[in-house]
């Protein structure tokens, strides 16, 4: 006999500097809570929005489509670089001469 949870996949987390959240399990509410948030975040000029919440709704969604999802792939390839250089950079800045 098994139990009614085996059957269900496990529940999708997503990391955001160190914390983990736990996403909901059902894709058609992932996928409503990523286009919320990048809606939202595109009226980021009014007050309690803000442009913050584009960049964790196409994280959310990257989770759900394969064109999202390559797009952040690709972006992360191109940032590492950029953040190792840049604290190399500020490194070399803050040593005395």
């Amino acid at each position: 006999m098994t139990a009614a949870g085996e059957n269900q996949a496990p529940a999708r987390k997503i990391s955001v500097f160190g914390r983990e959240f736990t996403m909901p399990r059902s894709r058609g509410l992932r996928i409503a809570i990523g286009f919320i948030l990048v809606f939202f975040g595109l009226l980021g000029f009014l007050p309690i929005l803000g442009f913050w919440m584009i960049p964790l709704g196409l994280l959310v969604l990257s989770y759900e489509f394969a064109s999202v999802r390559r797009q952040r792939r690709r972006f992360v390839v191109w940032w590492e670089p950029q953040r190792r250089r840049f604290a190399a950079w500020r490194e070399r800045r803050r040593r005395p001469n």
